[in-house]
């Protein structure tokens, strides 16, 4: 398990932060798949440094909670506090919320650090109401894309594709919780750091958790090649990518 009240909290806002733009667009992006009615109360599940929870207040207008194990994350998201923003202290087998208590679920990017994924479904569909809808954004294992800085890193790779399962897997887990899954898998497009440089220093923070499983010699060596790539190219554009999400609904 990876400790985000350890190293990777402290350089998580600095590695991983979003713009407002990019808070735009994926809100924008997760309203496609859920009611069109306003207000929508929503759990932002693993919400980390709340880089969206305020984001999703804005755009669904109810009630938002923020549920994250770690103090060292959640402190940080407190420190840009929403009125429609409420973070509380939890993980996805025990979600400190009431039955049938929200509209929508969002989970970005922390699906993978469940203990237990099955018992946290089953969670998301009890304090999911009748016909509300949980958007699981994550990496498949059987759809992972090929990262352009894998090649710095030559088992970053092999590392990434154990950390998640598969989606035929992710979909027979969320039909054992009672949630309906979508037959395919959306993909949205992800907005990287637009230049070599740019991703560079954004990685360099070592916030990806992809890291922290890989041997400190293949970290040192490479950033190093990184850091000259960087220096003798550092506007050449880097390759937009497809994220992936997969749509559930709690039967009505």
């Amino acid at each position: 398990m990876v400790d985000y009240n350890g190293r990777m909290g402290s350089v998580y806002v600095a590695g991983r932060g979003i713009s407002s733009a990019e808070v735009e667009r994926w809100t924008s992006a997760f309203a496609t798949y859920l009611p069109q009615r306003r207000p929508l109360d929503v759990l932002d599940l693993g919400s980390g440094t709340g880089r969206l929870t305020p984001g999703l207040a804005a755009r669904f207008q109810g009630q938002v909670y923020g549920v994250e194990p770690s103090d060292r994350m959640r402190a940080a998201a407190e420190e840009a506090p929403h009125p429609g923003v409420t973070y509380l202290k939890g993980a996805a087998e025990d979600i400190p919320l009431p039955e049938a208590s929200v509209d929508a679920v969002l989970m970005f990017l922390s699906f993978h650090h469940f203990p237990d994924p099955l018992q946290g479904l089953r969670e998301v569909r009890r304090v999911l109401r009748p016909g509300g809808v949980a958007l699981l954004r994550t990496q498949f294992a059987d759809l992972m894309p090929d990262l352009f800085w894998y090649e710095y890193f030559p088992s970053a790779r092999e590392v990434d594709a154990a950390m998640y399962i598969s989606l035929s897997a992710a979909q027979a887990l969320a039909v054992q919780a009672g949630l309906t899954p979508g037959d395919d898998v959306v993909e949205i497009t992800a907005e990287e750091p637009r230049t070599l440089q740019e991703r560079y220093e954004r990685l360099s923070h070592r916030a990806l958790s992809t890291f922290e499983h890989l041997p400190a010699d293949e970290i040192e060596a490479g950033f190093a090649r990184f850091a000259e790539d960087a220096e003798r190219d550092p506007d050449r554009a880097m390759p937009v990518y497809s994220a992936t999400m997969l749509v559930l609904t709690r039967p009505s």
